[in-house]
């Protein structure tokens, strides 16, 4: 029985650097190509040498299909096309074509201009690898991260029940369940209302796109509803690049910001500025937006060292942090952090978690499994107690497998092929065995099923088969009034289409009919009326065109 092979060479019972390598009908097609933010060795992105421990990668792959924008999706991409070698093509959406070499470049930045690292890829490299991308639209591509709840600018992850032999679906939050979003959001607002209204100051890091772009809108419009004057700031240029790429994507948005983008682009925010670093020493309250999400570098985790000691401020992280980064130790409730230098940071500001994921939660894994109806299921991107409480919870319904890294689940597969039967074998059965089955009680059919590896003319089919040529022809039937004998009507019928249809073949045949092209023409006198005709034109389907007209121009009558 044919199979498929799934290997997880990242994201396999861990969260990050997400690489699933899956086999399937001699094909070899790797989802995703990303990279691990809790390491800064070779951990950090797939070890690539499953797949082969000497050579380019271009002999082993035959394609690779990315999800979507985040790092830990696509952060490895330069590196395995331009390092590694691999020159095949790479798929995904339009948007994430746009996006991904923004953060990409905003990665290398942090990597090798601010920590000086060497073994990294370049600004050219990331050129060069996108180079090889070919944008596909949204429902031509698999989906990596899913949220089955919508947020304020995408709508909700669905799928049809297609009944899949195998669903991969990644587990960030595999024991989680959520409050409604609607209190998630009430909390938030209050939270930073109250720390703004002590004269505090709030940290919120996120990666720049997504998540920031749906908190930027509820900040927004809250602070519009509440005449609010405390200023609100995104860091850097990214998340200000990645507006203009969602105000350019507007038509993939959800419905409500699609209506509304007449009247208001929700994208174009009044109450939020550009942050310059030196805002971070002013008094007074403030929200700043700053990347990367998990405190592991970059301009939040700078701003985080300046305020962490005042517990007027607040820290609210509004998603997942994974092992190692600083976000995950003080959401650990960690107080004193060991910092680059063997420094240490005591943090005394306010921390809290406020899961605004675009990840779904075991309800929300559950509602996609149960949508699709897969014969299998295979758990990745999530931490390996967890994935195992919801693997556990999966199979009193589903099959379900969750490998580690390197490690291959084999699930064999039933091809359904459809075919044509003959209408001579269906009358058989039925006189053999009665009528025909109902799809609830089938029953097996003997015959034979003719198969052709390669494309051959008709003409070579019929011989192979011992068949003879059935031919389907149209016929039409026209009245004309024409006082003449049939064969002198036939005649001026020649002569009319010998002056109308200069480019065709046209043909008086000696068993009285006339021929243009595949089309004949008889003419037959009327029983009923002695100056009538009976014209009779007979095509082959390839002259559909040109026997519709002729029909038309003869009902119009003979020229006298």
């Amino acid at each position: 029985m044919p199979e498929i092979k799934v290997t997880p060479l990242g994201a396999g019972q861990d969260v990050g650097r997400s690489c699933i390598l899956v086999s399937i009908g001699g094909k070899n097609i790797m989802l995703d190509c990303g990279m691990h933010m809790g390491y800064n060795d070779d951990r950090r992105f797939p070890d690539f040498s499953y797949i082969t421990q000497n050579g380019r990668l271009t002999d082993f792959l035959d394609c690779v299909i990315i999800s979507h924008f985040h790092l830990d999706h696509c952060g490895a991409l330069p590196y395995m096309s331009e390092m590694v070698g691999y020159d095949g093509p790479i798929y995904m959406t339009h948007p994430t074509k746009a996006i991904c070499p923004i953060l990409l470049e905003d990665f290398r930045k942090i990597t090798v201009d601010k920590k000086g690292e060497t073994n990294f890829f370049t600004s050219q490299m990331i050129k060069d690898c996108m180079k090889k991308v070919i944008p596909l639209n949204l429902h031509q591509t698999v989906q990596g991260d899913y949220n089955m709840t919508p947020d304020r600018h995408l709508g909700a992850a669905w799928i049809d029940k297609c009944r899949p032999d195998i669903l991969i679906s990644e587990s960030t939050y595999a024991t989680t369940i959520r409050d409604s979003k609607r209190c998630r959001e009430r909390d938030f607002l209050k939270k930073v209302h109250e720390t703004i209204e002590r004269g505090g100051k709030v940290l919120i890091p996120v990666f720049a796109l997504g998540r920031a772009q749906e908190l930027c809108i509820l900040l927004e419009t809250f602070w519009e509803r509440m005449n609010l004057k405390a200023p609100i700031y995104f860091s850097t240029g990214l998340t200000e690049k990645a507006n203009h790429y969602y105000k350019l994507f507007i038509t993939w948005t959800n419905q409500k910001i699609r209506k509304t983008f007449v009247q208001r682009n929700m994208f174009e925010f009044k109450h939020i500025k550009a942050f310059d670093r030196s805002y971070a020493d002013n008094p007074g309250p403030m929200v700043v937006f700053a990347t990367p999400g998990m405190l592991h570098a970059g301009q939040s985790l700078q701003i985080f060292k300046k305020w962490a000691g005042n517990d007027k401020n607040m820290v609210i992280m509004p998603g997942y942090c994974v092992q190692g980064t600083i976000g995950h130790k003080i959401l650990n409730g960690q107080r004193k952090l060991e910092m680059e230098g063997r420094s240490t940071l005591d943090v005394k500001l306010q921390v809290e978690y406020m899961s605004f994921s675009a990840h779904a939660d075991a309800k929300g894994i559950m509602q996609l499994i149960r949508m699709a109806e897969p014969r299998n299921m295979l758990l990745v991107h999530g931490e390996a107690a967890k994935m195992e409480f919801l693997k556990g919870k999966i199979e009193q319904e589903f099959n379900c497998y969750m490998p580690a890294n390197g490690e291959t689940t084999a699930v064999t597969t039933n091809p359904s092929v459809p075919v044509d039967i003959s209408l001579n074998l269906l009358k058989r059965e039925m006189v053999l065995g009665g009528p025909l089955p109902d799809p609830k009680k089938p029953r097996t059919m003997h015959g034979t099923l003719i198969m052709k590896e390669n494309l051959v003319s008709s003409e070579q089919a019929l011989k192979e088969l011992g068949l003879n040529e059935h031919q389907l022809r149209f016929t039409c039937r026209v009245q004309l009034q024409d006082p003449h004998s049939d064969s002198d009507t036939l005649h001026r019928i020649y002569t009319h289409l010998k002056s109308v249809l200069k480019d065709y073949t046209i043909q008086h045949l000696p068993d009285g009919t006339v021929m243009v092209e595949s089309i004949v023409i008889k003419v037959s006198s009327s029983a009923e009326d002695a100056n009538a005709k009976v014209l009779l034109l007979s095509w082959s389907y390839q002259d559909e065109d040109l026997g519709s007209y002729l029909s038309s121009l003869l009902k119009k009558g003979l020229p006298t």
